[in-house]
């Protein structure tokens, strides 16, 4: 709903633009719009987009359809693997939150672990009971279920990726048994062949018919638009035919960007499936019947086998994708149809000899000749290919001929001017745009302001103002308001609470109130900390006496020794000198 909306809007905006730069509309882009204008705009853009067959608006319906949704190859890519992530991420968490215990869940958690690498590998279906028996018969001889243990005690983050390793061992291991049953080193996945049979053709088939048209209605076109042309034929719808050359020239230009994208696939598939015959072929040299094989050894063969496998499906996405967005721009050509039908078309053509682009493009003129004829050189002539302005049409043509859109032809020679290459159909065409470039580039600019679908077909976003600088009329002045702090007395509530969830969690807690009992106990640890008051006795001075005083006393012993010195033969004598106590002195 909200795609659509903003498809509307974008579609809004085109045609704001559009009909303000449609100069017989009569809007001043350099002024303000006034309110009548406004309502002007809007009728005139309402009718736009309202208007039944109209080529034009289906032109700028297509241009938003594909802008919606075509992207660059990585965005593309990008986007399929998110999508298969999303498909997987319910089953991946499931295995790697299980917490198993009994015998069952341990089976359980297996299973989801086969049906995850079955949705990954999208070989086979987890309803398909020969997928599931292959699958498991080869999970085992990677992981038992008796060693499921060990996965389960790992961290989430590593469990995702051991499931991720898991998968690309055990596919590969199924690859390799599936190649081996069919005796060929190079399997196909079904849904790649259908990618390379439907979209292919798909691609060159519609752009073969849209082609088929581009060179008719060009053909008509260079008819009526011929400088000789009879009065008579001017009555034709020239400007219906050439909004239906704008539409079937904007059709071509995507079918060619989906084809190139197409072509990129089918060339990286040649790639990845000689390599993946490679690889194959180097597994059944390594893998001997009857012989035990390291798992260090064969595994990394393996994954290299799934790596190819996932890279091919990833280009046969694509491919799908590609092939939707061509058969999703294929309503947008109804209008041209209805509008001018093929017997139509033949009574304009006559005799006129309808020229395809490769038929225009094989006119070549020599560079050298052309250049010393012409008098311009080395003054902007170049020889060699870029991208040019207006998506590789001839610019003069365009002024010339009145919206006439020819291809134009590099070989001839490519004009730069101010940093950009113009390409013209012929020669003539060449000279007289490089006679004065900026005039033509501004009457290329004016002249497509009648078609708002060449905008994008011409590539003409640098060169036309942008929508800032066409202002609505707003009126504006300047005003002030005052308020009361409290213009009403109000009570604040504190107990109150907005968040629906905190009411019911406050109520959870009371109703767990009415069940509960108070205990209070006391610990080792916290004994200590509670308060804790004690009362104690003051010490007193006190005095003791004892009956009697007494004390004792000893003698100092005292000694003389006689002979020590004096006489060579002499004895000694010891005379004890210590006097008693009770001596007085």
């Amino acid at each position: 709903m909200c795609a659509d909306i903003q498809n509307v809007l974008v579609m809004f905006s085109v045609q704001v633009k559009a009909v303000v730069l449609n100069p017989t509309n009569g809007f001043d882009v350099d002024h303000t719009l006034s309110e009548e204008d406004v309502q002007r705009l809007k009728q005139l853009c309402l009718d736009k987009l309202t208007e039944e067959s109209s080529p034009g608006l289906d032109t700028i319906k297509m241009q938003l359809y594909f802008e919606m949704n075509y992207a660059l190859r990585r965005e593309f890519l990008a986007e399929i693997h998110r999508i298969l992530e999303f498909k997987l991420s319910g089953v991946r968490r499931e295995i790697t939150d299980n917490r198993a215990k009994s015998r069952d869940d341990f089976h359980t958690l297996y299973h989801q672990i086969i049906t995850y690498i079955l949705l990954r590998s999208a070989i086979g279906s987890p309803a398909n009971f020969n997928c599931v028996q292959d699958t498991n018969a080869a999970l085992q001889s990677v992981l038992p279920l008796n060693d499921l243990g060990a996965f389960l005690v790992l961290l989430k983050k590593d469990k995702e990726q051991q499931l991720k390793e898991l998968t690309m061992i055990v596919t590969g291991i199924r690859i390799f048994n599936e190649a081996s049953k069919q005796k060929e080193e190079l399997l196909m996945p079904a849904v790649l062949q259908e990618a390379l049979q439907v979209s292919d053709r798909s691609i060159k088939n519609e752009l073969s018919i849209t082609q088929g048209l581009v060179w008719r209605y060009t053909a008509v076109l260079e008819k009526l638009t011929h400088p000789n042309i009879q009065s008579a034929q001017c009555e034709m719808p020239i400007t219906q035919l050439k909004q239906a050359l704008y539409n079937v020239r904007q059709h071509e230009s995507f079918l060619k960007i989906l084809q190139s994208d197409a072509s990129v696939c089918c060339q990286r598939m040649e790639s990845r499936q000689a390599k993946l015959s490679s690889v194959l072929k180097q597994l059944r040299q390594t893998v001997q019947p009857n012989t035990a094989i390291p798992g260090s050894t064969v595994f990394p063969l393996f994954k290299a086998v799934t790596k190819l496998w996932f890279e091919l499906q990833d280009e046969a996405e694509l491919l799908h994708i590609l092939s939707n967005i061509t058969v999703g721009l294929k309503p947008f050509l109804v209008s041209q149809a209805k509008r001018f039908s093929k017997a139509y078309l033949d009574s304009l053509l006559e005799a006129t000899e309808v020229k395809t682009d490769a038929n225009r493009l094989a006119l070549k003129a020599r560079k050298a000749d052309f250049m010393s004829d012409s008098g311009f050189e080395g003054s902007g002539f170049c020889c060699f290919l870029i991208p040019p302005p207006y998506n590789g049409f001839c610019g003069y043509m365009f002024v010339n001929r009145d919206g006439l859109l020819l291809p134009g032809n590099p070989s001839i020679g490519v004009l730069e001017h101010k940093e950009r290459f113009y390409a013209f159909s012929s020669r003539e065409a060449a000279l007289a745009f490089a006679s004065s470039p900026d005039d033509f580039v501004a009457q290329v600019a004016e002249k497509s302001k009648f078609f708002p679908e060449l905008f994008q077909l011409l590539r003409l976003h640098q060169q036309l103002p942008s929508q800032s600088l066409w202002p609505m009329h707003i009126n504006k002045r300047e005003i002030g308001i005052q308020t009361d702090t409290h213009p009403v007395e109000t009570h604040i509530d504190k107990s109150y609470e907005w968040n629906e969830w905190e009411l019911r969690r406050k109520a959870i807690k009371l109703a767990n109130i009415r069940t509960t009992v108070t205990h209070s106990m006391q610990t080792n640890l916290s004994h200590m900390r509670r308060d804790n008051v004690s009362q104690t006795w003051l010490p007193k001075e006190a005095v003791s006496q004892t009956m009697r005083e007494s004390g004792s006393n000893v003698p100092n012993p005292q000694t003389y020794l006689h002979g020590l010195r004096g006489q060579r033969d002499a004895t000694v004598l010891k005379v004890d000198l210590t006097r008693p106590v009770e001596e007085k002195p």
